[in-house]
């Protein structure tokens, strides 16, 4: 297999979002305890590299990403591309940022019927490292925030 062509910085954030947009749902990686968990999740909101995830209070993740907010989302397109995001999920307080969330997707309005759901939660995933990767290069490039 040939070496992969030589990528500069200033492509990094563009070949990162590309992939984003491609992809669309990212493995979402947390820890129970000692055990990695991984599952795929549909992002609600991105913003740049900010990915918002909603969930159901219900569910496992959220025990574990009150246990330990350390996450890491995976994206990985038809190409075998992918872009690595690693960072801290918080949860999202803010009125104007629910509503927003709220009114762009049919889904929860659908099946949550109100943004008083108590079962409703949306995790902000601020980006502390973003990675990308070139198919089966087998070497990431760290993707500048600052360009975020």
């Amino acid at each position: 297999m040939p070496p992969p062509a030589a990528l500069s910085p200033d492509e990094l954030p563009a070949l990162a979002r590309k992939v984003m947009t491609d992809a669309k749902f990212p493995m979402l990686a947390t820890v129970d305890g000692t055990q990695p968990r991984v599952r795929p999740v549909s992002p609600v909101k991105v913003d740049g590299f900010t990915v918002y995830v909603a969930n159901l209070r219900s569910y496992g993740k959220t025990a574990e990403i009150a246990a330990n907010a350390n996450v890491e989302l995976c994206y990985l397109d038809s190409a075998h591309d992918q872009v690595r995001i690693t960072g801290t999920a918080e949860v999202v307080t803010a009125a104007e940022v629910l509503a927003d969330i709220w009114n762009t997707n049919p889904l929860l309005r659908r099946y949550l019927g109100t943004p008083e759901n108590p079962e409703l939660i949306v995790y902000r995933i601020r980006p502390e490292c973003v990675r990308y990767m070139k198919e089966w290069a087998l070497e990431y490039f760290e993707v500048s925030l600052t360009a975020d």
